[in-house]
C-alpha cells in the first residue's frame, strides 16, 4: 500500500515562497511518476507539476512555469514543490499523487493561502 503525506502549507503574503513536501511510504519515489495538483474553493482540481519516474523529466502547468519547481529526494523518499513569487490565485489545497501499477494514490492535501 502506498501512503502519501503532504506538509509545508500555510499562510504567506503575495510574492513570498513556500516549499511543500510529500513524504511517501510503501514505494520508492525514485522510479514512480509523482505529481502535484491543487483545488481552489469552488473549482475543479487542476494539475500543477509532475516529475517522471525514470529520467526525472519535469512538466508544469502554465500557471506555475518559472515560479514552481518540482524535485525529488530519493534518500528521504520525498517529493517537493518549491513555490516562489506566490500570488493570491495560488490559494488552494495542494495534493500530491503517485501513479503505481496503473493506480493513482493521493495524499490528504495541505492548505496554501496567499494574502494580497
Amino acid at each position: 500500500q502506498v501512503h502519501l503525506v503532504e506538509s509545508g502549507g500555510g499562510l504567506v503574503q503575495a510574492g513570498g515562497s513556500l516549499r511543500l513536501a510529500c513524504a511517501v511510504s510503501g514505494r520508492t519515489v525514485s522510479n514512480i511518476p509523482m505529481s502535484w495538483f491543487r483545488q481552489a474553493p469552488g473549482k475543479e482540481r487542476e494539475f500543477v507539476a509532475q516529475i517522471s519516474g525514470s529520467d526525472s523529466f519535469t512538466d508544469y502547468a502554465d500557471s506555475g512555469k518559472g515560479r514552481f519547481t518540482i524535485s525529488r529526494d530519493n534518500a528521504r523518499n520525498t517529493v517537493y514543490l518549491q513555490m516562489n513569487s506566490l500570488k493570491p490565485e495560488d490559494t488552494a489545497v495542494y495534493y500530491c499523487t503517485a501513479r503505481v501499477s496503473g493506480l493513482n494514490y493521493w495524499g490528504q492535501g495541505t492548505q496554501v493561502t496567499v494574502s494580497s
